[in-house]
């Protein structure tokens, strides 16, 4: 755990209750947020650079983004807090929220050439998924893939498990049938063929995606309406997710 993490309280949850509620969320004004940031580097140069600042429905909190994550602090900046913000009244995370809104992918934007393929019955459910060729839970995530019905699915394969990883992902991709050379490889156990010569992997390319993405793990799924969740899931939430993309698009 990274030291600046220790100096938060990661058991913390903020209860919004009462009258701090009524107030609205706006960005932080330029001067304050440049005034915030000065003093949270100072006094915890490991806490990672700030990317912005809104105030939240709690009175007197502000909201911090930084680093993929969200932080909360005073308006002088004296306290910081790692937690969960709840609205005690309705039951709301707020900031789970919060984080699904700030990791909103513009599906229609991603490289979908850069994937492999595959569907099933008409296909019209769409969905993406990052995965390591090494990787269990992915394996075990794309058998009950298997089972959903009228769904596409594009994988973006990458390799964070190291440099076998990252061999599978061009041996497959250079495969006369890439597809099918994945399933069987992630579902049967059955190696790929090594790869002969370049074929335009897009291995890279889906690194630099991830990472530009926050993708931090394998698998992580990207819904079409643009939400996203990490992590292997049951085929129930799968299904529950896939119906609520297909309603919001």
């Amino acid at each position: 755990m990274p030291r600046f993490k220790r100096l938060l309280s990661t058991a913390f949850v903020a209860m919004a209750m009462g009258s701090g509620l009524a107030h609205a969320q706006a960005e932080l004004p330029a001067a304050q947020l440049t005034v915030l940031k000065q003093k949270l580097s100072q006094r915890m140069p490991q806490l990672p650079p700030i990317e912005g600042a809104r105030t939240t429905a709690m009175a007197g909190l502000i909201e911090l983004r930084a680093g993929g994550h969200i932080f909360y602090a005073d308006a002088n900046g004296d306290f910081l807090i790692d937690g969960q913000l709840i609205d005690a009244r309705s039951q709301r995370n707020l900031t789970e929220e919060r984080m699904d809104e700030i990791n909103q992918v513009d599906f229609a934007s991603l490289p979908l050439r850069d994937a492999l393929v595959w569907k099933s019955g008409n296909g019209k459910r769409r969905m993406v998924v990052f995965a390591d060729p090494n990787c269990g839970y992915c394996k075990r995530l794309e058998r009950d893939l298997q089972k959903l019905k009228d769904v596409t699915v594009y994988t973006f394969m990458i390799g964070i498990l190291g440099d076998d990883s990252k061999a599978k992902v061009d041996q497959i991709w250079c495969a006369k049938d890439r597809t099918q050379t994945w399933l069987s490889w992630m579902i049967d156990g059955e190696a790929p063929p090594r790869a002969l010569g370049q074929c335009g992997s897009p291995l890279q390319r889906n690194m630099a995606l991830s990472q530009k993405l926050r993708v931090n793990g394998t698998p992580a799924i990207i819904f079409e309406d643009g939400s996203r969740l990490p992590g292997a899931a049951s085929l129930q939430t799968l299904e529950q997710r896939l119906a609520k993309a297909s309603k919001s698009s």
